[in-house]
Parts: structure tokens; sequence; C-alpha cells
């Protein structure tokens, strides 16, 4: 499974470990993701997200239904 929020399409950046002698190794800076159940009552049904905290908040400000809504439209669900 791949580390991308569902709701917002973040995923993993790419970047340096950068040594006191200026050496550089690749990186990778992870999304920090949860999978969370959410309950849509207009639906009558539970469904599984696998969203990013930074997505929990906004689905705590603006509601699963509209956070659902914009996600459609941006593209990120089906």
């Amino acid at each position: 499974m791949s580390r991308i929020c569902e709701l917002t399409g973040k995923r993993a950046m790419f970047g340096n470990n950068v040594s006191k002698a200026l050496n550089r190794t690749k990186r990778r800076f992870n999304v920090n993701l949860i999978k969370k159940r959410f309950y849509i009552p207009e639906e009558d049904k539970w469904v599984t997200l696998k969203i990013s905290t930074s997505a929990l908040k906004t689905i705590n400000k603006i509601g699963i239904q509209a956070a659902i809504k914009e996600a459609k439209i941006e593209g990120f669900l089906k």
C-alpha cells in the first residue's frame, strides 16, 4: 500500500541527509498517515480512509461529507 493521503493527495517528499563534512545521502520525508473509520449518516455507512493527520483536522473543522466532496472535486476519490 502506498503512503498517500486519500483526501489531500499528500505523499512522501525526498531530500538529503547532510553530514558535517557536507556528504549527502538520499532520505525521504514520509507523511504522517493514520487509518480511520468515519460514519456518513447521509449514506448510512462506515468508510475507512487512510488520511494524514492534517486532513483529520480539516475533517474535524468542516465535516466528513464536505471533505469527501472536496476530495472528489480534486480527483483524489472516485
